[in-house]
């Protein structure tokens, strides 16, 4: 059963209420920056991907045993957080390792975990 959206019954506007809010608001653009970003953590597997890094640094050998994927599969998603700021690497030798970029990814990726776990 779908729950019901409650809405009122009249039609009027709060002046005072929808300038405040306009006025301390933040840009379109940068809510549609925010936005993709969200989209990007709409995926699984890049969760999967992030929460395997909280612990450590990993390479693409690593991360795709760990998910039971393909490098290519992992690679590609690597591509696209490191793409939207979420992920580092550094080469060491032949190696390449993935690290989270910094202590906000945690924080948001933690804040998701709390909010699902109410």
């Amino acid at each position: 059963m779908v729950d019901k959206i409650e809405c009122c019954e009249c039609c009027e506007h709060h002046t005072e209420l929808i300038e405040r809010v306009r006025k301390s608001g933040v840009s379109k653009e940068r809510l549609y920056d925010l936005a993709e970003l969200f989209k990007v953590f709409g995926d699984t597997t890049r969760i999967r991907i992030l929460f395997a890094l909280f612990k450590n640094e990993m390479c693409v050998c690593d991360i795709a045993e760990l998910l039971s994927m393909t490098h290519s599969a992992i690679s590609h998603q690597l591509r696209v957080l490191k793409q939207a700021k979420l992920v580092k690497c550094r080469k060491d030798g032949k190696t390449v390792f993935y690290s989270l970029d910094d202590s906000h990814i945690e924080t948001i990726i933690g804040q998701g975990l709390n909010h699902v776990s109410e």
